[in-house]
C-alpha cells in the first residue's frame, strides 16, 4: 500500500517548499505542476486554460450539475470545466497507486478520500498574512516590484481562487482543520522543522 501524503495550503505560506522537502527527506516522488502537465494529455487543452481552472481564476461555476452551461464572462462551459476535473481525479489517482508520494494541491485530500490503496495523510500549511507577504516578496522574480498593498491583495485574489475551486467540487471548506491530518502555522517554525517532524511520522 502506497503513501500519499497530500498538501492544501495558503499561497505564500511556503507549502510547496515544504512539499518538495518532505518528499525528498522521504525518497518520495513529488507532484505539483507535474499534474498539470499530465492532464494536458488526458484533455488536449494547453496548460494556461487549463490553469486558469484549476487556480480559480475564471469566474466562479454555476452549480456543477448544470451542463453546457456558459460561466458569466466567460468562454468556460460547465461541461469543459467538468472535463477538466475528470482528468485531474485520473491523473492524481494514477500517481497515488504507482508509488509513495507528495502531492501539493490539486484537490488531492479530496480525490483520494476513499481510496483504499492508499494510505492517506492529509496536510495543510498556513501562515499569517504578514509572514506571507514577506516571504513572497523576497522570492519574488527578478523585475517583480509589488509594494505590500499590492502582495497583500494578490496573495488574497490567490487564495480566494483556491478557496472557490476547492469548495465547487469538494463541498467542503478549504483550509478548515475538520478536513485534514494535521495543519502547521509556519509563521514562527521553519519549514525544516516541520519537514522533520513530519518525516518522523513515516520512517
Amino acid at each position: 500500500m502506497n503513501t500519499v501524503i497530500t498538501i492544501g495550503r495558503e499561497f505564500g505560506s511556503g507549502g510547496r517548499e515544504l512539499g518538495r522537502r518532505l518528499a525528498e527527506a522521504l525518497g518520495y516522488e513529488y507532484y505539483d505542476n507535474e499534474v498539470l502537465t499530465e492532464m494536458v494529455k488526458h484533455t488536449e487543452m494547453s496548460e494556461n486554460y487549463i490553469r486558469e481552472i484549476v487556480e480559480g481564476k475564471s469566474h466562479r461555476l454555476f452549480p456543477i450539475t448544470v451542463e453546457h452551461t456558459f460561466i458569466a464572462g466567460s468562454d468556460y462551459t460547465i461541461q469543459q470545466v467538468q472535463n477538466i476535473y475528470r482528468a485531474q481525479t485520473e491523473v492524481i489517482k494514477e500517481m497515488a497507486l504507482k508509488s509513495d508520494c507528495v502531492i501539493v494541491g490539486r484537490c488531492a485530500d479530496f480525490i483520494l478520500r476513499e481510496e483504499e490503496q492508499v494510505r492517506l495523510f492529509r496536510l495543510f500549511i498556513y501562515a499569517d498574512i504578514e509572514s506571507r507577504i514577506k516571504r513572497c516578496m523576497e522570492r519574488a522574480p527578478e523585475g517583480e516590484n509589488m509594494d505590500e498593498k499590492q502582495m497583500r491583495k494578490y496573495i488574497q485574489k490567490v487564495d480566494k481562487g483556491r478557496a472557490g475551486y476547492y469548495e465547487d467540487y469538494t463541498l467542503q471548506k478549504w483550509g478548515d482543520k475538520s478536513n485534514y491530518d494535521m495543519c502547521f502555522n509556519t509563521t514562527n517554525v521553519s519549514i525544516e522543522e516541520i519537514v522533520d517532524h513530519i518525516a518522523s511520522l513515516f520512517r
